[in-house]
């Protein structure tokens, strides 16, 4: 059975697509699924410093797409996770060094040798969107809960709705304290505005920066929230549709749930 291509994405830069892609990557590598992230940002590359593999970097995406060199040359083998493999981009190329119609094909070679494919996306709607789509089966949309994230978001899953592939949406970087306060979006609100799946609820977790520092992949940092939730989203990519979704929520909120149960005042 072929693999699976999915596309991470979002419009907007910033929101933490590439440590999307990194984590839920890794959290089905160690499920033992064969997985390749590629990252899909030619000229911008940074995945493969999310991973630590910045230094073994021989072959790119380009020079595979190409027949520069093959598939397994390009493809780097994680240090940590036996099933994990990193396609780089190419740092000296321009964006319109690939098409459309390339990526199909080269989509095609790697659908027969992964279980899983996750298209890293770069911001924007041109020739880098064009690119890391053309041969997608579903998208992860991550959208960070601001008014302007959502504006892009919402444009983006048009798009995606457009080619027929369907869209799943990651809310990312969530501060509890704030949508308790009212001071940030809750993710009621973004489904109600994008009117798409939801299938995962990421907060806002220190440990994402020291996973970026280190290399060491996100979700095998047993203390972060953040991973946890990453590995609850690979579940639910890999058919634990049922596995329910865990909102995040600011401390004392299980107290709260009492006090509002039993009538306790403030």
């Amino acid at each position: 059975m072929d693999g699976k291509i999915i596309v991470v994405t979002s419009g907007k830069g910033g929101v933490g697509k590439t440590t999307a892609t990194a984590s839920i990557g890794a959290a089905l590598a160690l499920e033992g699924k064969k997985v390749a992230v590629v990252d899909m940002d030619i000229g911008l590359r940074n995945l493969d410093v999310v991973m630590g593999l910045e230094n073994r970097i021989v072959f790119n995406i380009v020079d595979a797409v190409k027949g520069r060199c093959k598939l397994k040359q390009a493809a780097i083998k994680d240090r940590r996770i036996d099933n994990l493999f990193l396609i780089p981009a190419s740092q000296s190329d321009n964006k319109n060094v690939l098409d459309p119609e390339e990526m199909v094909r080269f989509s095609s070679m790697l659908r027969r040798h992964f279980d899983y494919v996750f298209m890293d996306c770069p911001a924007g709607i041109e020739r880098g969107f064009e690119n890391s789509v053309a041969a997608a089966d579903e998208a992860l949309v991550i959208c960070t809960p601001e008014v302007a994230a959502v504006r892009d978001a919402d444009r983006v899953i048009g798009l995606l709705y457009a080619r027929s592939i369907t869209p799943k949406l990651v809310v990312n970087r969530i501060v509890p304290a704030l949508v308790e306060r009212g001071d940030m979006l809750s993710h009621v609100d973004m489904v109600d505005v994008l009117s798409v799946e939801l299938i995962g609820l990421v907060e806002m977790d220190d440990q994402v920066v020291v996973s970026t520092n280190t290399g060491v992949p996100l979700v095998m940092q047993k203390t972060s929230k953040a991973g946890a939730a990453f590995r609850r989203i690979a579940m639910r990519l890999n058919g634990q549709v049922d596995l329910p979704i865990q909102v995040p929520e600011a401390s004392g909120g299980l107290f709260k749930k009492f006090r509002s149960k039993f009538g306790l005042k403030k």
